[in-house]
């Protein structure tokens, strides 16, 4: 199936607001608008990308809606400008990436738009995978992560990829198994004072417990940004109480502090600062 075979339906709303969007980006970069949005490139755009990105994740993680409306429509404007200043240079127009971005979606999902079949979500993974393989002329399943992201992030990804051609366990145990097995490994790189060994094994620890979640079902990423707000939140209460007593945290002892972050522990992170964790079904849910 072509993009121009697919039965359209009408959004003459939704079309409207985007030329008039597109046509507000245009006016702020034309001689006649602002000289900082006229001054800027692809380049010096990343800095304000990457902050509007972590600020639609955390609305999302958040659940709050109105914040996820208003982030959506920033991280709108970031790939419009970047489209604006695309066409700009002449290095493309947004019709072309539009274009490309159907025809992408159609070829990706055959099971959707051709005759492939996919029994689940993980089979229709391996269609796109495949599919992506082939478009991009990779050597290897390993290409096409970017090396930028976060670690914990990229490790996931590369365990899906893997995953996708067959290179994974079939069951939980084993997967246990490994993570006693890295723990094993890295309390003798400690014993013996290594510390290339120990850095080795911290790794090959956080690698098989980001496997482990996503066995489980859980988003290391997002369990671990849970763990770090739990953590702020019963901190910020060890300060607050000892700013009550007139003290700093670095006039209190260990045992005053352990005695505040103890009676803490027992309550809950209120719903509103605690992230989403990202959890999705687990490895031995969609195989």
């Amino acid at each position: 199936m072509k993009p121009d075979d697919l039965a359209l339906t009408p959004t003459p709303e939704v079309g409207e607001r985007l030329s008039q969007l597109l046509a507000v980006i245009e006016r702020l970069r034309s001689p006649e608008g602002c000289p900082w949005d006229r001054e800027q490139t692809s380049h010096s755009l990343i800095p304000y990308l990457l902050e509007e990105t972590y600020e639609l994740i955390e609305s999302i993680e958040g659940e709050d809606h109105q914040a996820l409306k208003e982030e959506l429509g920033d991280l709108l404007l970031h790939v419009l400008f970047q489209g604006v200043i695309a066409e700009t240079e002449g290095w493309f127009t947004l019709e072309e990436c539009i274009s490309g971005l159907t025809a992408k979606l159609i070829d990706r999902h055959p099971h959707v738009f051709g005759d492939a079949k996919a029994e689940g979500a993980f089979h229709a993974k391996q269609n796109w995978e495949a599919a992506k393989q082939r478009e991009k002329e990779r050597s290897s399943r390993m290409d096409g992560v970017p090396r930028s992201l976060p670690a914990l992030t990229r490790a996931r990804r590369i365990q899906e990829k893997a995953s996708h051609v067959g290179f994974d366990w079939n069951h939980m145990e084993p997967v246990w198994d490994k993570v006693q097995e890295e723990l094993d490994e890295l309390r003798n790189a400690h014993l013996a004072q290594d510390n290339d060994a120990i850095e080795e094994e911290l790794g090959d620890i956080l690698f098989s417990l980001v496997n482990l979640g996503r066995f489980l079902g859980i988003n290391a990423e997002g369990a671990l940004r849970r763990t770090i707000a739990k953590f702020e939140y019963r901190f910020r209460h060890i300060e607050r109480e000892l700013r009550e007593q007139g003290k700093a945290p670095e006039e209190a002892t260990l045992e005053e502090m352990d005695e505040i972050w103890n009676r803490y522990r027992e309550k809950n992170l209120p719903e509103r600062e605690m992230p989403a964790s990202g959890s999705g079904p687990s490895v031995e849910e969609i195989q």
